[in-house]
């Protein structure tokens, strides 16, 4: 069983180890603290290495009978020492078979734990299930559902699993830094989501922060959103859906904040509650660009700039790549073809609002 371990087992660990077993069978004597915490470290450096705790117990007690054989001694102790390595062997035979039924014990509570992990968010984010039983099974997960709760959700360009690096160093910074107290976080849809209570705001920043500047090694997130806070379990599932919708919002107008907040951006839900009515206003208002030579989206991309511009000329062309001659008679042409005025207040509103409808509907690329 310990056959081509001991290869792998720091050798730090077999001298340390054989030391005090020498230094113990001379005295009699107990290990000392001191002694015991050494021990104990090299266990974790161990662990932090990727050696399991039957194989390390294996390796010494393998080890501890190679000394036992080789030990010099009179000829009358032979039979002692064959009865000792008899024991030594049963020994070691008896901690692996304990350790490994220890460690396949051990492998399936982590399963059965992480199985009743993902239901438990699943039905939480997906709004499954009855509310009552939701917030009993809520607390074996940290969670007081009776409470005020906020969601972030932060997406990449791949997505994120339980065993991705960034997953395990984000959860390890939050909890160093507030502990397990009423915070969550998991994967979800290739996603990951943060859940923390209102007076936890802290830890929603905490978490912004961490995965759009995770530090050397790690690639950075596109984009973190997060929603509102509400109450109870389906104040949950709302600031999830929230969250969502920012990050959607976000993409569809190829916005440039990375960390968006969804009560910044209510105004897309408004926008597109009657979805039947913005199609009409972007088909009444802009439709007639596509009149233009070169089509519909020059134009569109003149309005959209020129008001993110804050309607100055010189930056809307700088932003274009075009002179502001150029510019001029854009803007001529738009006021031509739609009859709205871009130098109008009230008309310019019309016309940024169609924009911005036109890039949540992806007009003029798809037909309203």
């Amino acid at each position: 069983m310990t056959e081509g371990i001991e290869h792998d087992i720091p050798a730090e660990l077999t001298e340390a180890y054989l030391l005090l077993l020498a230094d113990a069978s001379r005295t009699g004597r107990l290990l000392r603290r001191g002694e015991l915490e050494s021990l104990r470290k090299l266990g974790e450096h161990c662990a932090e290495a990727g050696y399991g705790l039957r194989a390390v117990v294996a390796h010494c007690l393998a080890a501890a009978r190679r000394a036992w054989q080789t030990m010099p001694g009179p000829a009358g102790v032979a039979e002692l020492r064959r009865t000792g390595d008899a024991v030594l062997a049963a020994t070691e035979a008896a901690l692996a078979a304990l350790g490994e039924g220890h460690e396949r014990a051990q492998r399936m509570a982590v399963r059965q734990e992480e199985a009743a992990r993902r239901e438990f968010i699943d039905d939480l984010l997906y709004g499954r299930g009855d509310l009552g039983l939701l917030a009993e099974r809520a607390e074996r997960f940290g969670l007081r559902l009776a409470g005020t709760y906020a969601v972030a959700v932060a997406v990449g360009e791949e997505p994120f699993e339980d065993v991705h690096p960034l997953v395990h160093r984000v959860e390890r910074e939050l909890v160093g830094r507030f502990g397990e107290r009423d915070v969550l976080l998991a994967s979800k849809q290739g996603r990951l989501v943060c859940i923390a209570p209102d007076s936890e705001r802290a830890v929603l920043d905490a978490f912004a922060d961490l995965t759009l500047r995770p530090g050397p090694g790690y690639r950075p997130v596109l984009r973190v959103a997060t929603g509102r806070r509400h109450s109870g379990a389906s104040g949950v599932l709302r600031s999830y859906e929230e969250a969502l919708d920012a990050l959607d919002y976000a993409g569809r107008l190829d916005l440039p904040a990375r960390n968006l907040k969804a009560e910044e951006l209510l105004v897309f839900p408004v926008l597109m509650r009657d979805r039947a009515a913005m199609a009409d206003l972007v088909g009444s208002v802009l439709g007639p660009l596509t009149e233009a030579r070169g089509g519909a989206r020059p134009l569109l991309d003149t309005i959209v700039v020129h008001a993110e511009s804050a309607y100055v000329n010189a930056e809307a062309s700088r932003r274009l790549g075009l002179s502001v001659r150029t510019l001029s008679y854009r803007l001529e042409r738009i006021k031509a073809l739609t009859g709205y005025d871009p130098a109008d207040a009230l008309q310019r509103f019309t016309l940024e609002t169609a924009a911005m409808g036109a890039r949540l509907l992806n007009w003029p690329e798809q037909p309203l």
